[in-house]
């Protein structure tokens, strides 16, 4: 049983990494695929391989389509080289574990085959934190939108992507179906982008004063 139970209409942080924290990503089509797994496998009723589906009609493919809800709205996201974070609201009972399972099993299983390797891809299950605060569901979303900065991710980097650009830009993905609840509370998305901003140098500031604590601390 897991220690954060899961309710319909919630938010969760959910987040993992690589075993050993390894890349998850070995090139580009490895990162589109992970991001394809995302919006396919997000559904209710079972789809089977993204591969065999591939070569389906659209009406083959997404068979009960009315019938197949959502089991999650991504509020925010990122995807780094060998870790990730969402916002998810759960829609369905289960919907989170569900869709999360369907994510880890699916991708391990697609990056095994084409990297003719056996095991764990990801860190154990993944983890998870219920959002109990509107506070904190903003200040979680900028540290989500700006992953890249935090962690001083290139920003070309081919395997790192943040629904930062979905936000600000409408970014071409489009897998944020719920960024309302985050942006409906400023006047445009340009507040937004410098709450954002502000708040992340902060985080940064941070960071860097307990890492130079932490050298002081070794040289005493």
């Amino acid at each position: 049983m897991r220690k954060v139970p899961f309710r319909k209409g919630e938010y969760y942080h959910v987040y993992n990494r690589g075993v050993d924290k390894r890349n998850i990503f070995s090139d580009r089509n490895d990162f589109q695929r992970f991001f394809q797994s995302i919006s396919e496998f997000n559904v209710l009723y079972p789809i089977g391989s993204i591969y065999w589906n591939s070569f389906k009609t659209s009406e083959l493919r997404h068979p009960m389509s009315k019938s197949n809800k959502k089991l999650v709205n991504i509020v925010c996201y990122c995807v780094n080289p060998n870790h990730y974070h969402f916002i998810l609201e759960q829609l369905e009972d289960r919907g989170i574990e569900k869709f999360m399972q369907k994510l880890g099993t699916g991708y391990t299983n697609y990056f095994n085959r084409k990297h003719k390797r056996s095991g764990v891809l990801f860190q154990g299950k993944f983890k998870s934190v219920h959002i109990d605060s509107n506070e904190y569901l903003l200040h979680l979303s900028v540290y989500i939108n700006l992953n890249n900065l935090v962690h001083k991710i290139e920003l070309r980097n081919p395997t790192s992507k943040s629904s930062w650009e979905e936000y600000i830009r409408n970014g071409k993905f489009g897998i944020c179906k719920n960024k309302e609840v985050i942006l409906g509370q400023f006047r445009n998305k340009k507040e937004y982008k410098q709450f954002a901003e502000k708040f992340v140098k902060g985080i940064i500031k941070r960071k860097e004063m307990l890492k130079d604590m932490e050298g002081y601390l070794l040289e005493n």
